[in-house]
């Protein structure tokens, strides 16, 4: 038995490959059928309510700093 990746044959690392790309494969397949869907909107959250716009931008600016030069 390999206790240590620097000393580990060839069939070692393949075995550790392999069972990372099983790995990943099964969380990313986890990711993508966990996603929630509403098919009444086309969103992906499902987000009900009304749309609120934006207004007119407003500028507000004060200072009582004094100015050294």
């Amino acid at each position: 038995m390999n206790h240590s990746i620097a000393t580990a044959d060839r069939m070692t690392h393949l075995k550790i490959v392999v069972v990372a790309l099983i790995a990943g494969t099964l969380v990313a397949g986890i990711g993508v059928a966990s996603r929630v869907g509403d098919t009444n909107t086309g969103m992906s959250a499902g987000i009900d309510g009304p749309v609120i716009k934006a207004g007119k931008p407003t500028v507000l600016t004060t200072s009582d700093a004094t100015i050294v030069r």
